[in-house]
């Protein structure tokens, strides 16, 4: 989303090689479902978070209040669902309700017999992970000195920590040299 933030002010202020440049990194689109349940819903699994391997939909499950070690026999638990990169990119254009419906049919096949949860809310991102970063700008683009407007995050590297992390790095050398 910065990175196209930053596009919009290349292309009215800046020059046009760096608009260009910007536009290179490209990002996948997911979907994430949180499911919530009453105080005392058991959720018959011996994991807190599990990795899906093979499954078209769904990549990333976790039962958040158990991975968080908050569990309480007062609040009920919630379940977090992640989407494949490639389900992401088949049902972007969709209705976020109809994409809900299509998590729960694949979750039911991960995990037959979860008890109905109370309520859901399902989330897109638009621009979730990078995929490829800004082309040449390992961290981060100056795109202008006086003043000094710097852009940066994992659109400059890659999408985790670590990627985050190093493009604030970078960031930070191109303070210190103009202050």
């Amino acid at each position: 989303m910065f990175i196209r933030v930053c596009i919009t002010l290349c292309s009215e202020f800046y020059i046009e090689s760096q608009r260009q440049q910007l536009e290179t990194a490209s990002y996948s689109s997911r979907f994430a479902l949180a499911l919530f349940y009453e105080a005392g819903t058991q959720i018959g699994v011996p994991w807190a978070a599990k990795y899906i391997v093979d499954n078209p939909c769904i990549r990333f499950i976790s039962i958040d209040n158990k991975k968080r070690n908050l569990e309480s026999p007062e609040v009920g638990p919630s379940i977090v669902i992640h989407t494949t990169v490639q389900f992401g990119v088949e049902n972007v254009q969709k209705d976020k309700k109809e994409v809900e419906h299509l998590i729960l049919d694949q979750l039911q096949q991960v995990l037959p017999g979860l008890p109905n949860s109370m309520s859901t809310k399902c989330h897109k991102w638009r621009y979730s992970q990078v995929i490829q970063s800004v082309l040449n700008c390992p961290g981060q683009m100056t795109l202008d000195v006086q003043p000094l407007l710097v852009c940066g995050g994992d659109g400059f590297t890659h999408s985790n920590f670590d990627g985050c992390t190093a493009s604030a790095l970078a960031i930070l050398d191109v303070f210190k040299c103009h202050f």
